[in-house]
């Protein structure tokens, strides 16, 4: 709903003056459940002594501009946020949505500062792993307190990181803790230290307990029944309503063991879509939202009004090819679709240039370990045709094209087909609700994974362990190209044992170049994570995971 300015200016008012009741009256409103007449009603019923009544709407005087316009400790921040595809549990969650929400009041051990995949102390204050890299111990941060006042200790994260890695428990985070660590692996050593015994050595690991690893907030031993009800944990705010599809409420926790949060409260609106969040936006219902992406953000990129951050990601896109069917089964043709592919394009089309070229493997500019020295794949259309005539289709050949509808996927579907018939290769194009796409997530039962040829949307991690294991070994969980390789499995365990930066660099060179010659899948680029907040609102802190933070931000003038 876009909204006038001056009634804008008064609902400002009317938050500010009314508090809760008066936001929730607000939101009632903007969500079209409640008249104006009703909202004009409870503006005089709580006496929002700063707007006055004019013509049939709210009208904000010069004094109601005048503090609308600097906000001190009792500022709330509001965001326009999307609609959680589900339950937020820390256990279960995997959308960009409901991740966000928990980083509101939940902590980790470790934080991934996103410049270079640095990692920072958070509920840890030091880490270090033994000789062999398969047992790692953190020290934990004394006189931290849960929302409930319990004190954090060892125990309370040896019991969250047994629900996370227990197959019986319903856990997204198994997709990183298989074969890393099972259930009874993180030990009490004392009341501050933890011990992780880990299946197999791991350099990384600290990234498997960071921020990276979104469902890793540390929850109290013995947390259980409806996390949406407590959103318990040791954060800078804490919860102070949540109601399903409709919005949420975080206010400052006075008992913090760090620096207190400078907002008094953040206020969480949910829309359906990045256009209804922009709109929120424009029509100052909002002062902040994530996850901008630039085919539908172009009105806010180009508008004074407003500033867009961007930080350097992982996320990327996989267009996998099945290895195991025909024609993708020859690694020729493979080769040959890469090569159609004009990834310089595709940064500049569909990112305006807020994006990275990628490579074809899951080696991301922005981790240390990526071999930089590899020759980077570039279009060539007499290449590509010469590939498929070697491979028996000097002609071409029709195939379909399946993938979701989300973000700018279906653009880049698109493109993909229009490049694909340089060199013959006709596809159909099959764009599906990401319901219909992921389906059960498992093979045989979802389009994702069984799709000949797709098109999967990969979110940021601090390395690339996750994007190596899951997508690509042999019988990996998220495997759609159903690729087998021993010689790629084993430079996989090579690189996740290697301890230091050098030795995975120079492993990581020989599983690019591997990468590039079997092609299981397309890389075309790395983009990067945009928040878009207004002129007046600074000091938001986010990641390329989606996480937003609050605590040190400020509305002025």
């Amino acid at each position: 709903m876009k909204i006038p300015a001056a009634l804008a200016l008064a609902l400002d008012a009317v938050r500010r003056d009314a508090g809760e009741l008066g936001n929730h009256a607000i939101d009632e409103y903007l969500a079209r459940r409640i008249s104006r007449r009703d909202l004009l009603r409870h503006a005089s019923v709580l006496g929002c002594s700063s707007v006055v009544l004019a013509a049939g709407t709210l009208v904000a005087p010069g004094r109601a501009r005048a503090q609308s316009a600097t906000a001190g400790a009792n500022a709330t921040i509001r965001v326009a946020h999307l609609t959680p595809a589900g339950r937020v549990d820390p256990l279960t969650v995997a959308d960009a949505a409901g991740l966000c929400l928990i980083a509101q009041t939940g902590e980790f051990l470790v934080n991934d500062a996103g410049e270079h995949s640095t990692l920072t102390p958070a509920l840890a204050l030091s880490w270090s792993a033994n000789e062999k890299g398969d047992v790692w111990t953190f020290k934990l941060r004394p006189n931290v307190k849960f929302h409930d006042g319990r004190v954090l200790g060892a125990k309370d994260v040896a019991a969250t990181f047994d629900r996370l890695a227990d197959p019986a428990s319903g856990s997204a985070a198994l997709s990183v803790f298989k074969g890393v660590l099972s259930k009874g692996g993180a030990r009490v050593v004392d009341e501050r230290t933890v011990a992780f015994h880990l299946d197999a050595p791991n350099g990384n690991f600290p990234y498997y307990v960071s921020s990276d690893n979104y469902n890793a907030v540390i929850l109290p031993a013995g947390a259980g029944g409806d996390y949406e009800q407590s959103f318990i944990g040791t954060g800078p705010f804490k919860l102070e309503r949540y109601e399903a599809k409709r919005g949420a409420s975080f206010v400052r926790n006075a008992d913090y063991w760090g620096e207190k949060a400078l907002p008094a409260r953040v206020q969480f609106v949910f829309y359906a879509d990045q256009q209804a969040q922009i709109l929120a936006l424009q029509g100052r219902q909002a002062d902040v939202m994530g996850d901008l992406t630039v085919q539908g953000g172009l009105g806010i990129l180009n508008n004074p009004e407003f500033t867009v951050q961007g930080v350097k990601s992982s996320a990327h896109r996989q267009i996998h090819m099945r290895c195991d069917m025909a024609p993708f089964h020859d690694k020729r043709v493979r080769q040959a679709l890469a090569l159609a592919v004009d990834r310089d394009v595709l940064v500049r089309g569909l990112f305006k240039g807020r994006a990275a070229v990628g490579n074809d493997s899951p080696f991301a500019p922005i981790f240390p370990s990526t071999d930089a020295s590899v020759a980077q794949r570039h279009l060539d259309i007499a290449q590509a045709k010469k590939l498929l005539a070697q491979a028996g289709h000097p002609n071409g050949f029709a195939a379909t094209l399946t993938t979701e509808k989300f973000m700018e996927i279906p653009d880049l579907a698109v493109v993909l087909q229009n490049e694909a018939k340089a060199i013959g290769i006709n596809l159909s194009l099959k764009v599906e609700s990401q319901g219909q796409y992921y389906g059960k997530g498992t093979f045989g039962s979802s389009d994702w994974l069984d799709a000949p040829l797709g098109i999967t949307d990969y979110g940021h991690r601090g390395v690339p362990n996750l994007f190596l294991n899951a997508p690509l070994v042999s019988g990996g969980a998220w495997n759609a190209a159903h690729f087998a390789n021993p010689q790629y499995d084993k430079l996989v365990g090579q690189f996740v044992a290697a301890l230091d930066v050098a030795s995975q660099k120079k492993i990581a060179g020989e599983i690019e170049r591997l990468l590039l010659d079997e092609t299981p899948m397309i890389i075309p680029y790395f983009f990067d994570q945009l928040v878009a907040t207004r002129k007046n609102l600074t000091g938001v802190r986010f990641t390329a995971i989606s996480q937003m933070y609050f605590d040190r931000a400020r509305l002025t003038a």
